[in-house]
């Protein structure tokens, strides 16, 4: 992890923040040393007791009961964060910090890129009904406390699709990869890899992800997993770590079994394999 220690308050007073990595108390903002702090990657951490407020680049951030954090970077983050932190009193400190860019695998096309089919306004109806509920799902907010964990893989097997990988079609970009995709065999388990609460569990399969479950782990994370064959959880089911949640399939658009795992923080798409221990 990269990051920049420059850390300065606010306004015209020249004083300077405090900021350490690791677990030693210190006085407004601690990063755990285990945080990814690249794009698709993610921070946790702790910001002083009494502090009021937290804001990513300008946006609020919730603060759990223990002062404790999350924060997450979307797949095309910027080079430079900043991190707001609002004292008792109204002092706010600003820490600014790199975040790593990544070497996305690209493929280059040299064909012009398939234009779409004509799309039914049948089709529409649906999918708008389809992406609502995914909207709705990922709104809910249900205390979960999962973000805290260290994450398991949900499923064995190869890693057979990576998250923000893209294909070029002479010069015209599809749209990136969103998740990652585990070649587990059809009809095998697949489990929560951390602690949830379901917000949707699609047992009539959804045109593009089939059988979806989404999981909420707290603080604005959530995980998706697609093209299941069959959903052993319902919604409103809060689940440990390591609980069956669905088994493999290729339901939806697949072209062959798979779990598709993806996970956004707010309305960041990051990279389920930075959850992942050793992992990068």
């Amino acid at each position: 992890m990269i990051l920049q220690r420059r850390a300065f308050l606010a306004g015209t007073a020249a004083s300077v923040a405090s900021f350490a990595l690791g677990n030693t108390p210190i006085s407004t903002l601690v990063i755990s040393p285990d945080s990814r702090a690249m794009q698709g990657g993610w921070l946790r951490g702790r910001v002083q007791p009494g502090s009021t407020a937290l804001k990513l680049d300008g946006k609020p951030v919730a603060l759990a009961d223990d002062w404790a954090f999350l924060i997450a970077f979307d797949r095309d983050a910027t080079p430079l964060a900043r991190i707001e932190v609002t004292l008792s009193g109204g002092r706010p400190f600003v820490h600014e910090f790199a975040i790593a860019p990544r070497a996305w695998q690209m493929e280059h096309i040299n064909v012009a890129r398939k234009p779409g089919g004509v799309t039914s306004e049948e089709y529409l109806r649906l999918r708008r009904a389809e992406l609502a509920r995914i909207a709705a799902a990922r709104a809910v907010e249900t205390g979960a406390q999962g973000w805290r964990q260290s994450f398991i893989r949900p499923a064995p097997g190869r890693f057979s699709g990576r998250f923000g990988s893209q294909r070029i079609y002479k010069g015209e970009p599809a749209a990136y990869h969103s998740g990652l995709d585990i070649a587990g065999g059809a009809g095998t388990t697949y489990v929560a890899p951390a602690d949830g609460v379901v917000t949707l569990a699609a047992q009539s399969p959804f045109s593009l992800e089939g059988r979806l479950l989404m999981l909420d782990h707290g603080m604005g994370l959530n995980s998706a997993f697609l093209h299941a064959s069959e959903l052993l959880v319902r919604e409103g089911d809060k689940v440990a770590q390591g609980t069956p949640l669905g088994r493999i399939g290729a339901t939806g658009r697949a072209t062959g079994p798979h779990l598709h795992w993806s996970m956004k923080w707010q309305a960041s798409r990051i990279d389920p394999l930075l959850f992942l221990p050793d992992q990068t």
